[in-house]
């Protein structure tokens, strides 16, 4: 087999080792999709009520409260125990906790997507990893098999050399054939 034929044996091995893999998925841009309008406003709600805007502006609406009730800068609506702003504020409570709780039911189906998109991953990290070393485990067999050629060559070229110079030494331990000296003419060839 000639060395070119080999070379060309050997790219075409190189070649079936390629893979391919599907591209990986954009979790947020797939769950952005999906929300609807009431999501989005939940989510907005809860990222509102997790706020020190949020806060501030209940004390604020708190102390205001209480303040025109108590100083009667007004005619006030809700006496000492405050029991209507009591109601409003276990009114809001509710709804509040509700639509926060909207929006934490929707990060756990975030959080078991992203654990989903996290197995699938590593399920293909995995399968790249075995392509990987399938691929430099071929690579090695190739090396040694390119290796053991480079040997043989060498060893071949070595036992040519030993021929060689075998074939050297003989040919300077045989006598030289006498020339023609001054008593003996010249022989010629004919011509053809």
């Amino acid at each position: 087999m000639s060395t070119a034929r080999e070379l060309e044996d050997i790219a075409r091995d190189l070649i079936k080792h390629q893979h391919d893999h599907p591209p990986v998925r954009d979790l947020n841009r797939e769950i952005e999709r999906r929300l609807t309008f009431p999501d989005r406003v939940a989510d907005d709600f809860s990222r509102l009520v997790g706020s020190w805007v949020f806060v501030l502006v209940q004390v604020g609406i708190m102390v205001v409260w209480i303040g025109l009730n108590v100083f009667n800068l007004i005619r006030p609506w809700d006496r000492y125990p405050f029991f209507f702003l009591n109601f409003i504020l276990s009114l809001e409570a509710a709804i509040w906790v509700s639509v926060v709780l909207m929006a934490l039911n929707r990060l756990s189906d975030r959080d078991r997507l992203r654990a989903q998109q996290d197995y699938e991953l590593n399920v293909k990290a995995e399968e790249e990893l075995k392509a990987l070393m399938n691929h430099l485990m071929h690579q090695d067999e190739i090396l040694l098999q390119i290796v053991n050629r480079l040997d043989r060559g060498d060893r071949e070229m070595k036992r040519l050399a030993r021929r060689l110079e075998d074939a050297i030494a003989s040919n300077s331990e045989t006598p030289a054939p006498k020339l023609a000296g001054p008593d003996r003419p010249p022989v010629g060839v004919p011509a053809p």
